[in-house]
């Protein structure tokens, strides 16, 4: 399972149709790809388990679709007929959400397309268009297959990856291919193609849109929540929760207790202190009557020389990431689930800041009592003096706003000057955007990344229900002072789903961390580590500062020391560059 489709595209002023050849077809069909739409514009491919309605003759949506009740959608015929495409999606966004892409176009004769994507990402959208042809798929390598596209690097994007290593755009590591990034619309227009941004966090957290009470944003953030899991696991039915032990897993856990599906719990554990998360994760299975798989990430799952999955577009996996992939896909394939289900973008959406930006944003949106009554449950938070608090708050005050992503230039080589990346549509702020807002929204774009860094997603769905398009919306309108009540962070969140967590989860400040597993990774595979980047594509191309890398590896750690994460990061994209060959 997971999304699988490919689509043919031609705009171009002749008259010629989509063709796809006898070669291309066989091709298609082999890797389980058959026929859905086949128009002079669209030829349209898709797996049996990607769903495709065609809504018009001129319009198809590939995904799941729900309406705004949690409803899946299942019949297309005389959806939103007599609309135009900017309506049209209007609508759509306004009206459903879900995992999908919408293609429409205005007939046979017209020389116009529009793509659009929807906001959660969770539908990819890969693409390849000049002079009005071209392609859009799920998977790049489908587009190999068909001999439409050979792998190229774009050195000039890896460049600037290597500066930037947690920032989306829609630029990708390949030549020539794009990525449609979520919220936003392609348009292809004889030869030209244009994007546009259809949804934006900012219109959430605009003053007339934020709620006003704490009760009514529990509230709302409780039923859509609830909401969302439950239509997610009515499509799925059997799920393998992926419990970190932490609030946000724990409250995707405690929405699946009223949604009917079969659920199988998993956690991980490593050899080394500080990740073992059973207690807490055996309290969510016990509450759903639920099976606990527990899985020990042993050191040799964690490779950092490896070949990435054939679909990315991006580096995306450290050795980590891959060991934890590795077990979740052998949980999966051991329970032979439909989906894996994660609190994947919790912190994000529940508004988890680590700075004085809360307090600063009570200052500025509400007056000077909201403010000190901010500064007071930040102090809270952060175990200090409500005037350090307020301090760092007036700080936060008085600076001006920093850039939402720094260059991280450690062991570059000191000749290469990356250029700033294209800039992500929602990091362009409004004037007097709020700091919070800021933070928060960045961090927002930051959860893009996440697919790329679970390739699990490509055998089995894979739901981060918590990043679905209501609950974003939801969360965005919840002010971020009032996520620090009391001096807890996700405070709002908390509430809203008091009554039905165990009160070891609701009331826990902290969190297992795989730090000390990574270091062990690191301390153990130093030698080849060094060997693999000293002597790699990076190198080669004079993107290394192999001086500063050389003094690194000689140099022990202290403990607690996690500098060691930067070589994790130049090996997952010397990793993905070298088997892109």
């Amino acid at each position: 399972m997971g999304y699988r489709y490919f689509a043919l595209l031609n705009i171009h002023g002749c008259e010629e149709p989509t063709q796809v050849s006898d070669v291309q077809e066989i091709a298609l069909r082999e890797l389980g790809l058959r026929s859905c739409l086949d128009s002079q514009r669209v030829h349209l491919f898709a797996s049996e388990d990607t769903s495709v309605l065609v809504l018009s003759n001129d319009r198809v949506l590939i995904g799941h679709l729900f309406d705004r009740s949690g409803r899946l959608v299942r019949d297309g015929s005389g959806f939103l007929e007599a609309r135009s495409n900017v309506q049209f999606a209007e609508d759509l966004l306004q009206n459903y959400w879900g995992e999908y892409i919408a293609i429409c176009h205005a007939g046979d004769r017209a020389h116009e397309l529009t793509i659009l994507r929807e906001p959660s990402g969770g539908m990819p959208a890969i693409y390849a268009v000049q002079e009005g042809t071209g392609f859009v798929t799920s998977d790049i390598s489908i587009a190999i297959e068909l001999g439409l596209y050979k792998r190229q690097v774009d050195w000039t994007y890896i460049t600037t990856f290597l500066a930037f290593p947690n920032l989306k755009t829609a630029t990708t590591a390949l030549d020539g291919v794009r990525e449609l990034l979520p919220g936003c619309s392609l348009r292809l227009r004889g030869a030209q193609s244009t994007t546009q941004v259809y949804w934006s966090p900012w219109n959430f957290v605009a003053s007339s849109k934020r709620f006003s009470d704490p009760r009514d944003a529990a509230d709302a953030i409780r039923s859509t929540v609830l909401s969302v899991v439950k239509a997610w696991a009515d499509v799925d039915r059997t799920i393998l929760l992926e419990l970190s032990g932490g609030l946000d897993s724990s409250i995707v856990a405690v929405c699946l207790q009223a949604a009917g599906a079969h659920v199988t719990c998993c956690t991980l554990t490593t050899t080394v202190p500080g990740a073992d998360e059973r207690q807490y994760a055996g309290l969510m299975a016990k509450q759903l009557a639920a099976e606990l798989d527990t899985r020990n990430l042993d050191f040799e799952s964690a490779r950092f020389n490896f070949p990435p999955p054939p679909h990315t577009v991006v580096p995306g996996m450290m050795p980590l990431q891959y060991a934890v992939d590795l077990a979740m896909q052998a949980a999966g394939s051991s329970h032979d689930i439909a989906s894996h289900f994660t609190g994947g973008g919790g912190d994000t959406v529940f508004c988890y800041l680590g700075t004085a930006a809360p307090a600063a944003d009570a200052f500025l949106e509400v007056g000077i009592g909201a403010g000190l009554a901010a500064v007071s449950h930040l102090s809270l938070l952060h175990n200090c003096t409500f005037w350090k608090a307020a301090r760092v708050t007036a700080k936060k005050l008085l600076r001006r706003p920093k850039p939402p992503y720094k260059a991280d230039l450690t062991f570059l080589a000191p000749s290469i000057a990356p250029g700033r990346p294209n800039a992500h549509p929602w990091l362009d702020q409004p004037r007097n955007a709020l700091p919070g807002d800021r933070e928060r929204i960045a961090d927002l774009v930051g959860t893009q990344m996440f697919r790329d860094s679970s390739p699990r997603g490509q055998k089995r769905w894979h739901r981060m229900p918590l990043l679905s398009q209501p609950v974003v919306e939801t969360c965005l309108r919840t002010p971020s002072w009032m996520t620090i009540a009391d001096g807890r962070n996700r405070a709002v969140a908390r509430n809203a789903f008091a009554d039905l967590l165990p009160p070891e989860v609701l009331h826990r400040r902290s969190k297992g961390t795989f730090m000390s597993y990574s270091g062990a990774v690191y301390q153990r595979n130093k030698v080849q580590l060094r060997e693999f980047l000293l002597s790699g594509a990076l190198q080669q191309h004079r993107l290394l500062d192999v001086a500063a890398l050389q003094q690194f590896f000689k140099t022990d750690l202290p403990p607690r020391d996690d500098s060691f994460m930067r070589v994790f990061e130049l090996s997952m994209i010397e990793n993905w560059v070298r088997h892109q060959v």
